[in-house]
């Protein structure tokens, strides 16, 4: 009784496990390979699928998403022989499942090989300074490679992009230079042309000032003439109308002699000769009054006439 129970133990294990092999469950955005004695039988999609137990074996599972591959930093020669190391990432997805599985071995490896070998003969064209600013340039030409080599294997390369181009430390060194007197060049530019428009609006805010003064002055000097012709015109008619005679300009005369003689570096004037005139016709006027009246100013204006010596 106990090998029956036994035998039928393991039949109960045999069909658990027959179910269970039968029964295949492949998860979204996923494909497997089967095999039938060794030999590619079809694709397992997504879903709920059946195979026959011990016959049909599978073979891979491929994630069908888009994967994301970072490689290590690769040494790349340029043309002006220089050693720079460039990281890349590559951004690739699994179209056919069968060719990834059959057309190459490892298709991760060989996706890096492919991508330093194609990278080392694109900048292998380019110097330094174009390798370092024609990212966009290297990122395309690795692309169209990638793809077409890669197509046969089921694998689509959708972008291509350099992490990091790292050159030499000395080249480092001399790029931080050339940078930094760039730098310096251009602020010294942008102060030389900051102090030059500084210098041209003095200039010209002292223009118009200097234009402003000018007229200002000029309209003063103006005024001011006008205004003195204006008095002398108004005195002239003033004394034509009061009909002055010659005893009232001989007074005028002596009330301008004080100041004439005002200052302390007056230390030599000079009576004109009208002044004399003036004293003789004021000295006749007041000759009535007092004993003025028979005396006579000397002419200071005038030469003194010298007396022939007496023998």
């Amino acid at each position: 009784m106990e090998p029956i129970i036994i035998v039928l133990i393991i039949l109960v294990v045999l069909v658990f496990i027959a179910l269970i092999k039968t029964i295949q469950v492949i998860p979204q955005a996923s494909a497997a390979i089967v095999e039938r004695f060794g030999r590619y039988t079809r694709t397992l999609n997504a879903g709920l699928n059946i195979v026959v137990p011990f016959i049909d074996s599978i073979r891979n599972r491929i994630d069908l998403r888009e994967q994301v591959v970072p490689f290590p930093p690769q040494p790349v020669i340029t043309q002006d022989n220089l050693v720079v190391n460039i990281d890349t990432v590559i951004y690739y997805q699994v179209t056919d499942a069968r060719a990834a599985t059959y057309e190459v071995a490892s298709y991760i490896q060989a996706i890096e090989q492919l991508t330093v070998t194609t990278l080392r003969n694109i900048i292998g064209g380019m110097d330094l300074e174009r390798t370092l600013t024609s990212r966009e340039e290297i990122n395309a030409a690795l692309r169209g490679v990638l793809d077409e080599a890669t197509g046969k294997w089921g694998i689509r390369v959708n972008r291509v992009e350099l992490k990091a181009i790292e050159p030499p430390t000395s080249i480092q060194d001399s790029m931080e230079k050339q940078m930094r007197a760039d730098r310096d060049k251009r602020a010294a530019i942008l102060q030389a042309e900051g102090v030059r428009q500084s210098e041209i609006l003095r200039a010209e805010g002292e223009k118009q000032s200097a234009i402003l003064r000018a007229e200002g002055e000029a309209k003063a000097a103006a005024l001011r003439a006008e205004g003195e012709a204006q008095a002398i015109r108004t005195v002239f008619e003033s004394i034509h109308a009061g009909d002055p005679d010659q005893k009232l300009l001989s007074y005028q005369y002596l009330q301008m002699l004080p100041k004439i003689a005002e200052g302390d570096a007056n230390k030599l004037w000079i009576v004109p000769s009208e002044i004399g005139d003036a004293l003789k016709g004021l000295g006749g006027a007041l000759g009535n009054f007092g004993p003025l009246g028979g005396g006579s100013v000397p002419a200071q204006g005038k030469e003194r006439r010298e007396q022939p010596p007496i023998d």
